[in-house]
């Protein structure tokens, strides 16, 4: 395996987690507003 594939491969893996944690960032987000829009706690 060459080092820059190598590289590649170690370097994705953060993007994959930033990119699940932005996915579920933003599914957190919409649900407060929509709690919030019907007057009820999040919890």
């Amino acid at each position: 395996m060459s080092v820059t594939a190598l590289t590649v491969y170690v370097l994705m893996w953060p993007v994959i987690v930033a990119i699940v944690l932005a996915v579920i960032c933003t599914g957190f987000v919409k649900e407060m507003r929509a709690v919030r829009k019907k007057g009820r706690d999040l919890v």
